[in-house]
């Protein structure tokens, strides 16, 4: 096992941008990403998609797929990225229970600018209506938490150039 490999968890609500922004930094970095929501079972996309926000219970197994992963990355000293809500301290725990190797990327903006982006965004299981749910939910991650925040103003490219930035990993 080595200590020298590192996952990206993007986080933040829906419509922070946690995908897009993935897709460039994997491109760029040449790290394996993990899209965060194709691992959640059927019924939680089915509860979301009517409108139902998820209960704690409802993301336990979806956080297990996704530490699993990351621990997956980690173990066989692969580097990577990974796209998930996180958006309570516990779930942040659940993910991250190795104590190291993992670093949240915290993608936040204002409630207007993401209600923006998810009321032009199509195709997607998650609703606009579920914005207000996921706020009410997040706890936003204290200074001991292996974290850097990133504003989500400007363009994904810019985003993500931040982030290469802060991490130093260009």
């Amino acid at each position: 096992m080595t200590t020298d490999s590192t996952v990206l968890v993007l986080m933040g609500v829906s419509g922070s941008g946690k995908t897009t922004v993935a897709r460039i930094l994997a491109t760029r970095m040449g790290w394996q990403l993990e899209e965060g929501d194709a691992l959640h079972p059927r019924s939680n996309i089915e509860r979301m998609r009517t409108g139902h926000p998820l209960t704690d219970a409802d993301r336990k197994q979806w956080l297990e797929r996704i530490a699993a992963w990351v621990e997956g990355r980690l173990e066989t000293g692969q580097n990577g990225i990974i796209t998930c809500s996180a958006l309570k301290r516990s779930y942040r725990e659940v993910i991250s229970r190795r104590g190291s190797g993992v670093v949240f990327v915290f993608l936040a903006g204002a409630k207007t600018t993401i209600a923006q982006r998810l009321a032009v965004r199509h195709g997607h299981f998650m609703p606009p209506s579920l914005l207000d749910s996921q706020l009410a939910d997040l706890e936003v991650p204290e200074p001991d938490e292996p974290t850097i925040r990133v504003d989500i103003t400007g363009s994904p490219e810019a985003i993500a150039e931040r982030i290469i930035d802060e991490l130093g990993l260009d």
